[in-house]
């Protein structure tokens, strides 16, 4: 079994890349998550640095967003080797902000398609594309 962690360097918690993110970044909507994306050098080894956020306007209930929050976590966690196998050779960093955005609750399993998706969507442009 591979290495399936969400390990701290992974994370994005930098202030500056987080505002670089969602100043420059190019925004993927695939409902009900909005992806933010933007390649970029990172602090970190880790070829990509995520962060997961549920708006506290759409899900007034802490329990609520934090499991949305986990079930977006456990998603990305358990599948991210195929971002980075696709990363692996090309040199880019990524950083990513995965923004739920439906007024409902959604099951794990259509939200890790949706991130699923997305990742190969991502390699698929940036990768293999240039």
């Amino acid at each position: 079994m591979s290495n399936q962690t969400f390990s701290k360097s992974e994370r994005l918690t930098s202030r500056k890349a987080i505002a670089n993110l969602f100043e420059k970044g190019t925004a993927l909507r695939i409902a009900p998550i909005k992806i933010i994306y933007l390649s970029m050098e990172l602090d970190s080894l880790s070829p990509v640095q995520a962060g997961f956020s549920v708006p506290k306007t759409i899900f007034k209930r802490a329990v609520d967003r934090n499991l949305l929050k986990r079930r977006m976590r456990e998603a990305y966690r358990r599948n991210k080797k195929l971002l980075y196998d696709g990363l692996e050779n090309s040199g880019k960093q990524f950083a990513i902000m995965f923004i739920y955005s439906k007024k409902e609750v959604i099951s794990y399993e259509e939200i890790e398609g949706k991130i699923i998706l997305f990742m190969e969507r991502l390699i698929t442009k940036h990768v293999k594309g240039s």
